[in-house]
């Protein structure tokens, strides 16, 4: 079969990054589709595409479009329906906010859209920043996302087949989009992960993209109150507000090589996580690879994947003192959390996730 990879753009490296680079170590001979690749916004994860088959679209060439896509999003549709794909005998979409579900595919070539979430912005979750707290960009954002969930309500029609990476996504799919989906859970690396044995516990540990909706705030300021260690890693545009907000016992890395974060992980006695809404989140279920319990607001795909009482623990608002009686909770208890945690993440695993898209492609190709 010939087929076809595309995801909304490159720019920034989390979970549907590694969704796509996974996806294309499956069909490394599948040329990717994006709106445009931001090389040195990628850092040193940049290395990971170097060497891929990429096409971008207009927007490459485009300064203006690729620093500010977030405002000029209703530049999305021009962007998807410049490329032509319908000489390929499978699309798969690995899909986001930017909604490159608008591509053109004709029968008999399927789609497939792996699809993250839908677009937060479109749909009144919380987003990666607060701009909308100004009178004038609320306005703007309103007579946009209006045209813009007509045009997410249609590409979605043109899907032929859905996979969500969660129970929830799912369910959002089903209530925005009135189709349905098969849940396949994103792939985490779980095989190649040794459970240091001897793990010192020194920290609390946060991992993540630094934006308003990881309410990354709220976990600074309860351990600022508690007076315990917190590991930060991630960058973000709200990096210099919560370098701010920090107390000493608050420790800033950035992001991390892959082997780094392990290290991080093995030290850490549990990871922090107050996303809200998250459709999955893949930094738990990489936490416990590591044997690392999760104390986690209980949202999202989250109560899918953490196991309250066995693999972390959950609490139920996004407050400072619901944080804190979490982790006082936590920190009562005598449980060797390790084994647990391990073998709840290897129903995440990378091979498994493997197999059931594979099966999937060869069932409706």
């Amino acid at each position: 079969m010939k087929i076809a990879l595309v995801h909304d753009y490159l720019r920034e490296y989390g979970g549907a990054e590694r969704v796509l680079e996974v996806l294309h170590e499956l069909y490394p001979d599948a040329p990717l589709y994006t709106s445009f690749v931001d090389w040195e916004a990628m850092g040193d994860h940049a290395t990971r595409f170097k060497d891929w088959n990429i096409h971008t679209s207009w927007a490459q060439k485009n300064w203006l479009v690729r620093t500010y896509h977030s405002p000029l999003r209703f530049l999305a549709p021009s962007i998807w329906k410049s490329f032509d794909l319908r000489g390929y005998d499978v699309v798969l979409s690995s899909s986001g906010w930017f909604m490159c579900r608008g591509v053109k595919v004709k029968k008999p070539s399927i789609h497939i859209c792996y699809i993250h979430h839908p677009p937060r912005n479109l749909y009144g979750y919380d987003t990666g920043s607060l701009v909308k707290k100004y009178w004038f960009i609320k306005i703007y954002a309103s007579c946009i996302n209006f045209f813009l969930r007509h045009y997410d309500f249609q590409t979605a029609q043109k899907v032929d087949y859905f996979i969500a990476n969660s129970k929830e996504t799912a369910r959002r799919v089903k209530k925005f989009y009135r189709r349905e989906s098969t849940v396949l859970y994103p792939p985490v690396e779980v095989n190649n992960i040794r459970i240091s044995k001897q793990k010192q516990k020194i920290y609390f540990l946060s991992v993540g993209r630094l934006t308003f909706s990881k309410r990354i705030d709220i976990l600074i300021k309860a351990c600022n109150e508690l007076k315990i260690p917190l590991t930060i890693v991630g960058k973000g545009r709200e990096e210099e507000y919560l370098k701010s907000i920090a107390g000493p016992t608050i420790h800033f890395v950035g992001s991390v090589s892959d082997s780094e974060l392990s290290r991080l992980y093995d030290d850490a006695k549990a990871l922090l996580f107050c996303a809200r809404d998250e459709d999955f989140g893949i930094v738990p279920v990489e936490a416990m690879a590591h044997g690392v319990p999760v104390i986690a607001i209980a949202e999202g795909g989250v109560k899918e994947t953490v196991i309250d009482g066995r693999t972390g623990i959950l609490f139920q608002d996004a407050t400072i003192q619901s944080v804190i009686q979490a982790i006082k909770k936590f920190e009562a208890l005598d449980i060797d959390w390790g084994r647990a945690c391990r073998k709840h993440a290897e129903m995440f695993s990378k091979e498994q996730f493997m197999k059931n898209i594979e099966s999937f492609i060869k069932k409706h190709a």
